[in-house]
């Protein structure tokens, strides 16, 4: 029997344990950096296995490096495992989902690897949905971490089966206005009124949208807008999301709306404070040689892969792509009008169907960590591929 059907039966005999543990992360829900039990959860099963794991990384308590290593020449497949939930809506991205896969792909892999060779790296990446010390993902990066890599792998829920597809850089900027608080009739004249800086801010912003290009987004709320109508406020808080479709696009946009900021604070005599609350997200690098290598497995589990255009959003696995080939493709756990970041979709990720994929998925990861071994000219046209297309984007 060969290898590739001993990881299909590996994966099958062990399914019902971690559907549990998807399950048991899904009932848990916990924001990001703080994914205290999903973490724990995880690493568990990898000490189980043998891995060596190691845990607190980069500044993030919740994130953990667990490795496998075979002691035989041979590239290092890492899983990118993401647990954190959404602010009142739970796994409404499914991330129990992408967890759990990734650390059964991982697991499973690791079961043949002292046959094939190479090393088996699961890396947990904590506050993919951004957030105060958000994108974890994109601190590895920054530490080298992910230098370890040669290939990163990894599979999303959604509403259909399709490969990596675009995605947007975005920075995630907290914007803050000092003034003067008075009584809003008595002594107005003294004051220095931090919502008039904050209005002039968001009217500023709405005139630059009309000079930004079609694929650019500027959009925020105000957080903190005032305690009372009849005092002047002295502070407002406004948080918002800058994207581009490139690091290089982005990094003008934040700047020019940093000019917006500065502008108000000058023309109503407040002090202001502007930055990033998390790490900064890049656009996805795509290496189609890889995505093909997902779609042929996926298309051998049953499902459909279907080509569409599904907009744009954004997420850290982008930096990563843009250090090794690198894949973030989609399968599907619900209807074709299931839409994430819903109570629907929540609903999905615990669901049959949503077992079904994450099942499914890691199946497909591991096989693609196995033929990523063991075919070394796949590997090699694929490593090529991610070199000339990251040369080609300077």
């Amino acid at each position: 029997m060969d290898n590739k059907q001993n990881i299909l039966d590996y994966i099958e005999n062990e399914k019902n344990k971690y559907i549990e543990l998807s399950h048991q992360i899904h009932q848990r829900p916990e924001l990001g950096n703080e994914e205290i039990f999903a973490s724990r959860t995880l690493i568990e099963q990898l000490n189980r296995h043998n891995f060596e794991v190691e845990t607190d990384i980069a500044g993030h308590a919740t994130g953990f490096i667990a490795k496998y290593d075979s002691m035989k020449p041979g590239p290092t497949i890492g899983y990118l495992a993401e647990y954190d939930a959404l602010p009142g809506l739970g796994h409404a991205c499914g991330h129990n989902i992408i967890g759990t896969a990734s650390v059964l792909a991982g697991i499973a892999l690791k079961q043949f690897i002292d046959k094939v060779g190479g090393q088996v790296i699961v890396l947990g990446c904590p506050a993919e949905e951004g957030g105060e010390n958000g994108s974890a993902k994109a601190s590895y990066v920054k530490e080298g971490i992910i230098d370890e890599l040669d290939i990163a792998l990894m599979v999303h829920p959604g509403n259909e089966t399709y490969r990596t597809i675009n995605t947007l850089a975005v920075d995630v900027l907290d914007i803050k206005f000092y003034g003067k608080s008075t009584h809003a009739s008595e002594n107005a004249h003294e004051a220095r009124n931090a919502l008039d800086a904050m209005i002039s801010y968001f009217n500023g912003v709405a005139q630059l949208r009309q000079h930004i290009k079609k694929s650019q987004r500027v959009h925020g709320v105000i957080l903190d807008g005032g305690k009372a109508a009849n005092i002047i406020p002295d502070f407002t808080h406004a948080r918002f999301y800058t994207r581009a479709t490139t690091r290089k696009d982005l990094d003008v946009l934040t700047e020019r709306v940093s000019q917006i900021a500065r502008g108000a604070a000058i023309q109503t005599g407040c002090d202001y404070e502007f930055g990033p609350i998390q790490n900064g997200v890049n656009e996805f690098v795509k290496t189609s040689k890889l995505d093909d290598l997902f779609a042929k497995y996926a298309t051998e589990m049953g499902e459909a892969v279907i080509d569409d255009d599904f907009g744009y959003g954004s997420t850290d696995t982008g930096n990563v792509s843009h250090i090794v080939p690198t894949i973030h493709p989609h399968i599907k756990i619900g209807s074709r009008n299931l839409v994430g970041h819903t109570h629907r979709f929540r609903e999905a990720a615990g669901s049959t169907h949503g077992d079904q994929a994450l099942i499914r998925g890691a199946k497909i990861l591991s096989l693609m960590g196995l033929d990523l071994i063991v075919d070394k000219s796949l590997f090699k046209e694929i490593v090529e591929q991610h070199q000339f297309i990251k040369e080609h984007k300077k």
